[in-house]
């Protein structure tokens, strides 16, 4: 059957290619959508961009007929401009003031004529009132990944016949030499994904584990699992693949998604290893390490800061600066005993450009060449914003996005529709893309921090 969808401003600025993504049903715009396009759409940054594509989207459809009457899309639908409905009464308390209430008035007086009629809008509050007036909403859901524990971690466990087991440190194992229990406990054999990692039970000995990685033919042993890049050795398993993933040359894996709650490490090993490849090597692998901390105020404030662009991120790089404090002078009896020569070992990092640290939309639309990439708390990017990165990749970089899609300041995503965990379900599979999730257990910043995980 088909539907009609009627969709709010938010959906196009956030996904401006939305219009085509409704298969052969029916797109309604409210004429409030148009006037929030309208004042949208000399923003600086990603919003004003992505409102300016689409009024071209509709400036080339108005060109061919006229969107009122409505007018075929090339996904096989229709889309068209509503301006009736005004007079449709809502109760009281929906202020005629806010274009969010236009918008229901909308979905109810087409629903009054229309069989079936979806609001689309990513305003969960939004959602509520509609359903509150007996509407049907939903999120836009084109580019969701899957819910919570569903998402892709990266790694599995499965099992190894003892003889297979010994016999792993010098010769790889092929898919059907591993299994897995089935529900009547029954041996399975697993899927496996490309760069997936792999933790190898012994099934006569519970005592007895090796690590591995599948390339899409053969599970291998891990490369760099005896490396300390910057003096740093991993202490749990996710941390070893992690180690793995960011050790890899930015030919073998040239994009790193890490997803894991605070006190994982992820941003302390991300720079470990980025300072291991530039400054302990004979021949750096790298020109230096990049780093970028996306907000979601940043992008649109930031030119209203006082300074140069470095002083103007500098308050949102807190958290790199202590993790570089703990890496420059990992004497932990002695760091703090001279603060100001900790500052300065930090400070020469910066001034001699092994680091430096970019606003996102400088990042934007630039490609980047033989750079050691850290997006950090990259959960609160939008998937545009994901793609727009990984797509700047030049030859030689690396790009490592770290972030807990669970702890998210966008008001328009969730752990299902952020950046990060967009681009983990998109790339999962791909050769050139390491991911690894790590574990609540596996938190190494204090006892206190992993107690508090467990029971807050």
């Amino acid at each position: 059957m088909e539907k009609t969808y009627v969709l709010d401003t938010n959906v196009l600025l956030q996904a401006p290619y939305a219009l085509t993504s409704f298969e052969d049903n029916h797109i309604v715009l409210p004429l409030t959508v148009l006037e929030e396009l309208d004042g949208r759409k000399s923003a600086d940054g990603e919003i004003g961009a992505n409102a300016r594509q689409v009024i071209r989207f509709l400036e080339s459809l108005r060109a061919q007929g006229n969107l009122l009457q409505g007018l075929a899309l090339p996904s096989g639908g229709t889309l068209r401009l509503e301006t009736g409905y005004s007079e449709i009464q809502l109760p009281a308390a929906f202020s005629d003031a806010k274009s969010d209430n236009r918008i229901l008035k909308t979905c109810q007086g087409l629903r009054g004529c229309q069989e079936k009629v979806i609001l689309v809008t990513k305003d969960i509050l939004l959602r509520i009132k509609a359903q509150a007036l007996g509407l049907e909403a939903q999120d836009f859901t084109t580019e969701q990944a899957p819910a919570g524990a569903a998402q892709y971690t990266g790694r599995c466990q499965v099992y190894v016949p003892e003889n297979r087991f010994d016999a792993f440190r010098k010769k790889e194992l092929a898919r059907e030499d591993v299994y897995i229990l089935g529900p009547e406990g029954e041996r399975v054999c697993p899927e496996l994904v490309v760069n997936q990692f792999v933790i190898l039970q012994a099934d006569a000995s519970n005592k007895k584990t090796q690590l591995g990685r599948y390339n899409g033919k053969k599970i291998l042993p891990l490369q760099y699992k005896k490396k300390q890049p910057y003096g740093v050795k991993p202490r749990n398993a996710g941390q070893v693949f992690l180690q793995e993933a960011l050790m890899a040359s930015a030919q073998e894996a040239p994009l790193v998604i890490v997803k894991g709650m605070a006190g994982t490490a992820k941003t302390f090993y991300s720079l470990a290893v980025g300072l291991h490849e530039i400054l302990e090597k004979e021949e750096p692998a790298y020109r230096r390490i990049l780093i970028s901390r996306p907000n979601v105020q940043f992008d649109d404030d930031i030119g209203f800061l006082p300074g140069d662009e470095s002083e103007k991120i500098a308050p949102l790089l807190r958290p790199v600066i202590d993790n570089l404090e703990l890496l420059v002078d990992q004497n932990e009896k002695e760091r703090f005993a001279d603060e100001r020569s900790l500052a300065g070992k930090v400070s020469e990092l910066f001034d001699r450009d092994i680091i430096s640290a970019q606003a996102l939309n400088f990042i934007r639309g630039r490609s980047v060449t033989k750079t050691y990439l850290i997006i950090d708390e990259a959960q609160n990017l939008t998937p545009k914003q994901a793609k727009g990165i990984i797509t700047r990749a030049g030859m030689g970089t690396k790009i490592i996005l770290l972030g807990d899609p669970y702890q998210i300041d966008h008001p328009l995503l969730d752990e299902r529709t952020n950046g990060l965990s967009y681009a983990a379900e998109r790339m999962k599979g791909s050769p050139l893309c390491a991911q690894i999730t790590l574990f609540a257990e596996e938190c190494e910043r204090s006892p206190l921090a992993l107690d508090a995980i467990q029971r807050m």
